[in-house]
């Protein structure tokens, strides 16, 4: 019998409205509070766990394959482990002694998140309480900022998942565009009582990232401004000081590069964690997220007050759990931190907590039903894993939906006439949509976000500088140099979605060129590409909006966009055909070269 979610919920919904919510929790004498040496001076250790990316893993289940999680790590996921983590380290250290923070991306990345944004919303009357916010409130998670991927359901998604959590969704960052105050609250207060000497007041504050104004414009444009992270820490950590934190931390959906994938589009760093311990003073503990990277320790000295800050960011999906161990000493009449240690903990470490599995097993199982409904037959087995370096039927299939659905949209137009190229991604390396039934979950594996269609107008000149761009990806490779595909791609580190294949075209990637110049024989309907020629171009919001930074495409006159998602597109197309036949879709657009003479 599943647990009553009902009772994990709080009796009044946190708004946001540009209120800032001062938390201040009285928790159990200390057991770690004990006197040093000498009269006066007395000593606490306190604990702060956190979280990143959980991205809707509640278990450690892979919804695509439709089994058990396994990568070649032995890594393990899923919120269920990070609940048998936390209570270990609240045994260890007395529950009274611990924080537990995340830092953001919680409501987007598995087909369980999406079915409660989509399919059985949670913003439908009556609807269902998220599981995420089921978890999370179980758990006892004191506080969590805002990551990007919180946006991409529409704010209304959003404030009614924020409604259904026990804990404050914190945004510093996140502004009004009208009155430019917080439109959720920006810090969080938790009081830790200490026997003998006054309490010790620990703040979180919450940095999202600046890019949520690029990759969700259609949801916050003219609602929500992003200022940068830097420029808000300084703003708000003094205060929050002058409040009496004896501690700061900031949970920051922001990765610690000091890089932008959004080029110069914004004057905001998007990865700035690591500048914005270098830069402003007064924080003692950086709990990082956004670049889905493991940091157990990471020290940044201030430059402005020579101290050390310590970053930490656990592995995205719930498999690692970060603790900062803050030492303190009160002397001359105040708490001072003295040390902070980082480290992380491993879900595969550690068994479910039953009581996870009880309270979320019924949604889980509606979403296994959900992705295993059979929507079509597919005549061959058709796969993504030499679709970085070979034109893959699979990813035509992507690009022909897109291709049908802008047409069919734009019909009846001034724009009807114009041809329709179109863009897509190898976003995965193992996805398969087998021969014989095709499901709701192949096809989800192979579209594993939740962008929706755009169609922009460019020109031949602006498709050739978009192709060069993409090229970059390949690492250059002399001809006649052996080809090793695990060394051939992510020049750069660019990932694999920020590598585009453009059908309706005809073109050669030379990869012996430097970048810049590896776009030969580009041509449309058999003749040399004409600069000036008008097309219009299918292309996700993702990098409709920027997301990439490839060239032109952000700027250049929007025709068209919705706001279903991809996948369903392409579900719905399968749906209408029937049957999948490589012969309706497929297409070789472009084949790498090396001085003429083709790799492959």
């Amino acid at each position: 019998m599943p647990l009553d979610r009902r009772k994990f919920l709080k009796k009044s919904a946190v708004t946001g409205a540009g209120v800032a919510v001062a938390g201040a929790v009285g928790a159990p004498a200390a057991h770690a509070a004990q006197p040093a040496k000498g009269p006066r001076k007395k000593r606490y250790a306190l604990t702060v766990m956190g979280t990143t990316d959980l991205h809707g893993n509640v278990f450690n289940w892979d919804y695509f394959k439709d089994a058990e999680y396994t990568d070649a790590a032995g890594n393990a996921k899923g919120l269920s482990r990070v609940s048998t983590l936390v209570n270990q380290v609240r045994k260890e250290k007395g529950r009274g002694n611990t924080l537990l923070i995340d830092a953001g991306d919680t409501i987007q990345g598995t087909p369980l998140t999406y079915y409660y944004a989509k399919v059985d919303p949670i913003t439908a009357k009556g609807g269902p309480v998220h599981p995420m916010a089921a978890a999370m409130n179980a758990i006892g998670y004191d506080a969590v900022a805002l990551g990007n991927h919180e946006f991409n359901y529409g704010i209304e998604t959003l404030r009614k998942f924020e409604s259904q959590c026990d804990f404050p969704l914190l945004g510093a960052n996140a502004l009004d565009a009208r009155t430019l105050k917080p439109a959720f609250p920006p810090y969080f207060i938790k009081t830790f009582h200490v026997k003998g000497a006054p309490p010790v007041k620990v703040a979180v504050l919450g940095l999202t990232n600046p890019g949520i104004a690029i990759w969700d414009k259609a949801y916050v444009e003219g609602k929500l401004v992003f200022p940068g992270l830097e420029e808000q820490a300084a703003k708000w950590v003094p205060k929050l000081r002058s409040m009496g934190a004896d501690v700061v931390v900031v949970s920051a959906h922001s990765g610690t590069s000091g890089t932008s994938s959004y080029g110069d589009q914004l004057p905001y760093v998007e990865n700035s964690a690591a500048l914005v311990a270098q830069k402003v003073p007064g924080i003692d503990a950086i709990l990082v997220g956004h670049a889905h990277t493991e940091i157990a320790e990471l020290k940044v000295t201030n430059e402005k007050t020579g101290r050390t800050v310590v970053l930490s960011e656990p592995l995205c999906y719930a498999q690692r759990l970060s603790l900062f161990d803050v030492e303190l000493v009160f002397e001359r009449g105040c708490w001072t931190v003295e040390l902070v240690r980082a480290s992380v903990r491993d879900s595969k470490s550690v068994p479910d907590d039953p009581r996870i599995t009880r309270l979320l097993k019924e949604d889980h199982d509606l979403v296994v039903e959900y992705v295993n409904q059979v929507v079509g037959s597919a005549t061959e087995t058709l796969t993504t894993v030499d679709a970085r370096y070979k034109d893959a039927p699979i990813i035509d299939l992507i690009t022909k939906v897109q291709e049908d659905v802008v047409k069919a949209a734009l019909a009846g137009t001034e724009h009807a006439a114009l041809p329709v190229i179109s863009q897509a991604s190898p976003f995965s390396r193992t996805s398969e949509i087998p021969a014989g039934e095709v499901t709701i979950r192949d096809l989800s594996s192979l579209y594993v976000y939740d962008n929706t269609l755009v169609a922009k107008l460019m020109t031949g000149a602006q498709v050739r500088a978009y192709l060069e761009y993409s090229a970059e990806y390949f690492v250059q490779t002399a001809a006649g140099a052996p080809v090793d595909v695990a060394k051939l791609t992510n020049a750069n580190n660019r990932p694999d979605y920020n590598y585009d294949y453009v059908s309706g075209l005809s073109y050669d990637i030379d990869i012996a060129q430097p970048a810049g110049q590896r776009i030969r024989n580009l041509s449309y309907q058999g003749a040399a590409l004409d600069d000036a020629q008008r097309f219009v171009f299918a292309v996700n919001n993702y990098r409709a909006n920027g997301g990439g930074a490839f060239p032109h495409v952000a700027s250049a006159q929007e025709l068209w966009s919705e706001s279903t998602e991809i996948r369903t597109r392409i579900a719905e197309w399968v749906t209408a055909k029937g049957v999948l036949d490589p012969k309706d879709f497929a297409s070789v657009d472009w084949k790498l070269t090396r001085e003429g003479t083709p790799v492959f």
